[in-house]
């Protein structure tokens, strides 16, 4: 059965501020903590996402440690309420809570409320307009353009009344305070009293870790509010966005010193006690069962508490080294994932080098190509294709020049006459103009290969490599070669014809 722990605090310190007991309190009102009527981490919420004794709507996120009534997001709005009115006239809350945002500016801000029905949702800072109650407005922008907002306003409703936003509610503001609670150190910490008709608003602006360094705010006398109520705080964005997180919610019951405070048993209705009788023999023949099945499992501890005993403590509670070697498994097993995470984050790095390195050689290799004698800077793979064309002229050339040499010599060993020796000088040079052609077709196709359509054939200038030979100076070389040997050839026929009259 779920155990409910009331813990009643009786504090000899005064509920109110220090200035309040020089005012002429004689006496410090009885402080009792109300546990159905607060919330605090850790282990904030249950298995199914809800508080106990509470309700949240709207944007509102419930976690283990706090709720955050709304997200840095545009338009949002949330809220938590109790599930159960107030039934103490006078009270004291301390709210924990946080607002942080990105921006310089804020919006819109967060609401604390004593209201007599619950104001789920709504305009005002995300809560219904038209209460019948109190509430605290913590309002982060400043709509009516006076720069006096981030501040705190009190203001007071009997239902019919509309909520004044152009003017950030300073037409119908009980009590106000100028505080900037946005992005501090430390949570903002807010004590809100109403006793004997006097509501009083204490604050601690977060700059110090200490819980009761509380400044004056704001104070309301003759305030008249519902007997019984809801407790609730709201948060809303517009424009801008920050994230409104309530770490705590603590809420006190004040009784006048001298005046008996109501029992526990008092407070719970009629039927509330039904019902919880009702789950009260539900849990008890629940457990019965489980004791007789327990029994039926476990013949031979029948008689023996003490067996008994130490087979629930063994099944229950660990023992030392048990608990130890599942420490340093939960230890290794977080190290392990931490590992992976680290491993994952270096992969996506190293796959972000690689990235950029291929990025940036491309760019390289585009540069280089659309401006290859820029700065006097030459790729390695342009000299490389210089080198082979050149090395492929020479040997064409060398070829050609072993060509020659074999006409030469052919044409020199012709010596016998008669048609014959016409026959063969004429068909060596027929074969010596084909080769001449081939070559020609071949040094043009290299040439082709290695110079771009939209270029002219250019020769770097490499200091390392003898310059190249132009095609127009081979052509012109090999033209004067072949009138030269044609020129020979024609003036031997003519010593012969010469020769032939006289014999």
């Amino acid at each position: 059965a779920p155990l409910v722990l009331v813990l009643v605090l009786a504090l000899g310190r005064p509920a109110l501020s220090g200035a309040r007991a020089t005012e002429g309190a004689a006496a410090a009102p009885h402080r009792r903590f109300e546990y159905k009527y607060s919330f605090k981490g850790p282990h904030l919420v249950q298995a199914d996402g809800t508080v106990p004794f509470w309700v949240h709507t709207g944007n509102a996120i419930p976690s283990a440690d706090q709720i955050r009534i709304t997200t840095s997001l545009k338009s949002q709005k949330g809220s938590v309420w109790t599930k159960n009115k107030s039934i103490f006239e006078y009270w004291e809350v301390e709210v924990t809570f946080r607002v942080t945002g990105r921006g310089r500016i804020g919006a819109d801000g967060l609401a604390i409320w004593f209201t007599e029905e619950q104001g789920l949702e709504g305009p005002v800072f995300g809560a219904a307009d038209k209460w019948n109650g109190v509430g605290i407005f913590f309002d982060s922008f400043d709509n009516d353009g006076k720069k006096n907002n981030p501040g705190v306003i009190v203001v007071g409703n009997n239902g019919k009344l509309l909520y004044d936003h152009q003017n950030d509610g300073s037409t119908q503001a009980l009590a106000s305070c100028q505080r900037d609670f946005r992005n501090k150190p430390y949570p903002v910490r807010v004590k809100i009293t109403y006793y004997q008709k006097t509501l009083t608003v204490l604050i601690n602006n977060g700059f110090t870790p200490d819980k009761e360094d509380y400044e004056f705010c704001a104070k309301v006398e003759d305030m008249v509010l519902p007997s019984q109520g809801y407790f609730g705080i709201s948060a809303a964005t517009g424009g801008l966005a920050d994230d409104h997180d309530v770490l705590s919610f603590l809420t006190f019951q004040l009784t006048e010193p001298g005046k008996e405070a109501p029992t526990p048993d008092a407070e719970i209705p009629q039927k509330d006690k039904e019902k919880y009788q009702e789950e009260f023999e539900h849990f008890q023949q629940e457990l019965d069962k489980k004791k007789e099945e327990f029994q039926r499992e476990h013949p031979d501890v029948q008689g023996q508490p003490g067996k008994l005993f130490e087979l629930f403590f063994n099944d229950v509670f660990e023992t030392v080294s048990d608990r130890e070697l599942r420490q340093i498994f939960e230890g290794q097993n977080r190290i392990h994932l931490e590992i992976k995470q680290l491993n994952r984050q270096l992969d996506m790095i190293l796959d972000e080098q690689r990235k950029y390195v291929s990025a940036v050689t491309e760019e390289i290799a585009k540069r280089g190509a659309g401006f290859p004698g820029q700065q006097g800077q030459v790729s390695q793979q342009e000299i490389e294709t210089v080198v082979k064309t050149q090395e492929e002229v020479i040997r064409q050339v060398k070829e050609i020049r072993s060509s020659v040499t074999d006409a030469l010599r052919s044409i020199s060993g012709a010596q016998h006459p008669g048609s014959a020796g016409v026959y063969e000088t004429t068909q060596h040079f027929n074969d010596i103009k084909e080769h001449l052609h081939v070559v020609k077709r071949d040094i043009e196709h290299l040439v082709q290969r290695n110079t771009p359509s939209s270029e002219k054939q250019k020769c770097p200038e490499l200091p390392p490599f003898p310059s190249c030979l132009s095609t127009m100076h081979f052509f012109i070389f090999v033209a004067v070669q072949t009138v030269l040997f044609i020129g020979y050839v024609m003036y031997r026929s003519q010593q012969e014809a010469a020769a032939k009259k006289f014999f």
